[in-house]
This record gives C-alpha cells, sequence and structure tokens, in this order.
C-alpha cells in the first residue's frame, strides 16, 4: 500500500472534498474581484492617461484566464487528470502578463506619455493590496494540503497582483507627490522577471505538490512549504 509521507497532504475523501470546494470558492472570489478591478482600472487609467493603470487592469484580466483554468480543471470529479493542460494556461498568462508589463515598462521609461494623478487609481491599488494577499494565501494552504499543483500556481498568480499593486500604488503616489516617473516602470520590470520565472515552472509542469502516487517521500518544494509562513 503507498504511503502518504507529507502530513500536509489531506488523506480522508471527506477533507479532499471539502478542499475541492474551497478552492472552487476561493477561485469564483478571485474572478469576480478581478472582474470589477479590470473594469475600474482600465476606466480610470483611460481617464488619466495612466499605462501603469491599464497595465494593472489588463493583469487583472489575465488573473481571470487563470483562474477560470483552475475552475475548469476542478469543476471535473477526477481534477488531478486535468492538472497539466490547467498549468500550461496558467503558465501562458504569465508570460503573457510579463509581456505586457515589460513592454509598457519600457515605453514609460523612453517617456511615452505622462500620467495625470489619480484618486480612484490610489484607493483601487491600496484595495488590491489588501484583499489579494488574503485570496492567495488561502487557495495556497488549500492548494498544497489537497496536494494541487494549479491551484497552488494560480495562488502565486494572485499573489504576484500583489506586488503589481504595490508597484502600482508606489508609483502613483511617487508621481503624484515627486513627479519621479520612472519609479513605476523600473519596479515593473523586477515584477516582470518575476512572472517569467513563475511562468516557466508551470510550464515546466513542476507538479511536485501533487498527490504522490508512490511510496516515494514528496519533494522538498512541499516540504518547505509547511515552513512557509505566508
Amino acid at each position: 500500500m503507498a504511503m502518504n509521507h507529507d502530513p500536509m497532504l489531506a488523506s480522508s475523501p471527506g477533507r479532499r472534498a471539502v478542499l475541492r470546494h474551497r478552492i472552487r470558492l476561493l477561485v469564483a472570489a478571485t474572478i469576480v474581484y478581478n472582474v470589477i478591478e479590470a473594469v475600474v482600472a482600465i476606466t480610470a487609467g483611460t481617464i488619466a492617461s495612466s499605462a501603469a493603470l491599464i497595465g494593472f487592469g489588463l493583469d487583472s484580466v489575465v488573473e481571470v484566464a487563470s483562474a477560470a483554468a483552475v475552475a475548469w480543471q476542478f469543476s471535473a470529479t477526477d481534477h488531478e487528470r486535468r492538472e497539466r493542460t490547467a498549468l500550461r494556461i496558467i503558465a501562458v498568462s504569465f508570460f503573457a502578463l510579463a509581456a505586457y508589463v515589460a513592454f509598457d515598462a519600457v515605453r514609460a521609461l523612453l517617456g511615452a506619455g505622462e500620467a495625470e494623478p489619480s484618486t480612484p487609481g490610489l484607493i483601487l491599488a491600496a484595495l488590491s493590496l489588501a484583499v489579494m494577499p488574503f485570496l492567495s494565501y488561502a487557495q495556497r494552504r488549500a492548494g498544497r494540503e489537497l496536494g494541487s499543483a494549479s491551484a497552488v500556481a494560480d495562488s502565486k498568480q494572485t499573489l504576484l497582483c500583489t506586488y503589481l499593486s504595490a508597484v502600482l500604488l508606489a508609483g502613483l503616489a511617487l508621481n503624484s507627490v515627486f513627479g519621479w516617473a520612472w519609479a513605476d516602470p523600473l519596479a515593473a520590470l523586477v515584477i516582470a522577471g518575476v512572472a517569467v520565472r513563475e511562468g516557466r515552472e508551470a510550464w515546466r509542469g513542476d507538479t511536485c505538490c501533487a498527490v504522490p502516487t508512490t511510496s516515494a517521500p514528496p519533494c522538498d518544494c512541499c516540504s518547505s512549504a509547511q515552513e512557509d509562513p505566508r
């Protein structure tokens, strides 16, 4: 009989059903929030001619695509069979996000347009900075216990949105107070690099947190996940 060596992984069918339901609810909440976020950000960004705000809104669209991939996976009873496809969709979402953020950041650094201050943008960035870490943590915790690499990957997508929220908030604030237009695109390039790294991991099918099917012990990422306080 195969033994489960990782105490973080749920073993009983009842617990696994609860976790699947929890992930579906978290994914639904992520989709709803990001749709609203996209509409507000793109509208405010268009009014203020802010490439950062428009980019943030498009990132929300990418978030919806990633969350929808996980929702599609967990709509099936045997969700493990859809794991690889969901991971590929999430990876492409990361790559698309990185490409846009990098392109937009370079344009901004080269002086393409000058954004006006945006109070709605500041409020949205601050709200997202408060909401997104909670959603990411809750989904990552449930995904690790269930052993779903795609749920964990999507939680990283949500966490990346948290970083972008901080970048947007700092960029809008610095531009509004000090006129430092270069601060936001410079930080955005760092975020783009992180997105590429996460996309590569998902594309390679880094499923080390998947439910073990043999008696082999789990790999390091799941073991270290138990020590992750976030």
